[in-house]
């Protein structure tokens, strides 16, 4: 790995953003990124006042539809987030996440002549399918607060504080490097937020922040250079803070989000529309699995979840994500795996939880799980708490041993317990997913995005009660 050189700080930040002429690793994203130059311009150059959606008060027959909902969002310096996006490629660890930044996060538009049978597989409204990226959450959790109907620039009517701190990205470009380094940027906004007028107001406790890496990259436990990530978690001011990961460590500050899907529509009827588009699949294989395997990791079950794929005679489709084909990283490819799959296997990798999964979910597919803390301990605010209407669950120990045969007990799963959990499972989907954002009145969705800052209120909310 190449080091950084903390003598060429200054140097890096003043250098040109050059994300579509040097990472651009295939024609088809060098003509993305042609079509879409303009909008990376506009994205990085428009200020809050510009693009906040700000709402002093919303009234119906008298009522104020946004009481006890106002959130209120820090106008960050750009040292926290959009400095971060202009130097992303500055860093040899953030320069392949740069070409998904466009379209407010959500990455590149899949196009129709990408692939002969795309509006088969997706949906006719391919505008609303995106290479999006699993760790662009942050970015795409901003621009959907810009847009929040209850967005206040009053601090004194807001229940709660959004903090907009890039801290994935962050974390990511000094990864491996000094903790001095790794650690700098998250002190100093603790010192901003601290100086902070609406700081005082509950010292932290009725604010929060989104990251789109796992909870563990910011819970460093020592000050050695070689352990992991950044200390940001236990500064005294973030253990009061509400943080939202695609992963958590089960802390009383930490809540885990969905990790964002290639799905972003903008309307109820168009996820109705899929909806009723993945009831109408004919699945062709029992199960399927869609993931590399593990041979240095020792307490992994992927080697034996591919060998009795790839024993299973036609009944379980595996996609192979550790060839040179890049399969896996084709949205259309991965979708239709599990459009075709009744049952998707979805085993630990470097870290318990999967992008996967909400994948998966997204296809209709009932997931299947080998350790409880890839959904059921992680995303409490999205899945039933009764974890067999809408998943399968085997132990984790039986599968290592070969003592379990996955086939003979997918097989056993009558049909009609299939079509109840398949029902449940589509009843997800609007949940898991992220729209696009700025949609309002009837068409609106409580996607993944509402549900997360409704459960923020309502944490909030129960802290003022105990302090009266």
């Amino acid at each position: 790995m190449d080091k950084f050189n903390p003598k060429k700080k200054k140097t890096v930040k003043k250098r040109a953003l050059k994300v579509l002429t040097e990472i651009s690793p295939t024609p088809l994203f060098s003509m993305l990124f042609l079509l879409h130059i303009s909008q990376i311009a506009t994205y990085l150059s428009l200020s809050d006042k510009e693009t906040l959606n700000i709402t002093v008060k919303t009234k119906q027959g008298g009522t104020d539809t946004c009481a006890g909902r106002y959130v209120y969002m820090h106008n960050l310096p750009s040292r926290f987030n959009e400095d971060l996006i202009k130097s992303c490629e500055a860093y040899i660890e953030l320069r392949n996440k740069c070409k998904y930044l466009i379209n407010s996060g959500f990455g590149p538009r899949i196009l129709e002549e990408d692939h002969n049978h795309t509006t088969r597989v997706l949906t006719i409204e391919t505008g609303s399918w995106y290479y999006t990226n699993q760790f662009m959450l942050e970015v795409i959790f901003r621009e959907k607060m810009r847009h929040y109907e209850c967005l206040t620039n009053d601090s004194s009517l807001s229940s709660v504080v959004f903090v907009p701190f890039y801290a994935g990205f962050d974390v990511r470009r000094f990864w491996g490097y000094n903790v001095k380094l790794r650690d700098e940027l998250g002190e100093d906004l603790a010192q901003w937020l601290r100086e902070r007028p609406e700081w005082r107001k509950m010292y932290g406790r009725d604010h929060f922040f989104v990251t789109g890496r796992v909870g563990r990259d910011f819970r460093r436990v020592t000050d050695q250079d070689s352990d992991w990530g950044n200390k940001l978690m236990r500064l005294p001011e973030f253990e009061n803070i509400t943080m939202l990961s695609i992963e958590t460590n089960s802390r009383s500050n930490e809540f885990a989000v969905p990790y964002p899907t290639y799905f972003h529509p903008k309307s109820r009827t168009e996820v109705k529309r899929w909806q009723r588009q993945v009831t109408m699949m004919q699945r062709r294989y029992l199960f399927s699995f869609v993931g590399a395997n593990r041979p240095k990791m020792e307490e992994s079950i992927r080697g034996e979840i591919i060998r009795q794929c790839l024993a299973s005679q036609g009944r379980c489709k595996f996609l192979d994500c550790d060839t040179s084909s890049k399969d896996c990283s084709d949205p259309v490819k991965v979708v239709e795996v599990f459009q075709d799959s009744v049952f998707c296997l979805q085993p630990p990798g470097d870290t318990p939880t999967r992008r996967s999964t909400f994948d998966s979910i997204l296809a209709g597919c009932i997931p299947v799980f080998f350790s409880v803390d890839s959904v059921y301990n992680q995303y409490k605010w999205y899945f039933p708490k009764d974890r067999t209407k809408y998943s399968v669950y085997i132990a984790e120990e039986g599968v290592k041993k070969g003592k379990v045969s996955i086939e003979k007990l997918l097989a056993n799963v009558s049909e009609e317990k299939i079509s109840r959990m398949r029902n449940e499972v589509e009843k997800i989907i609007p949940k898991i997913i992220y729209t696009k954002p700025g949609e309002v009145g009837p068409e609106k969705i409580e996607d993944a995005f509402e549900i997360a800052v409704a459960r923020v209120l309502e944490r909030v909310s129960l802290f003022k009660m105990t302090r009266i």
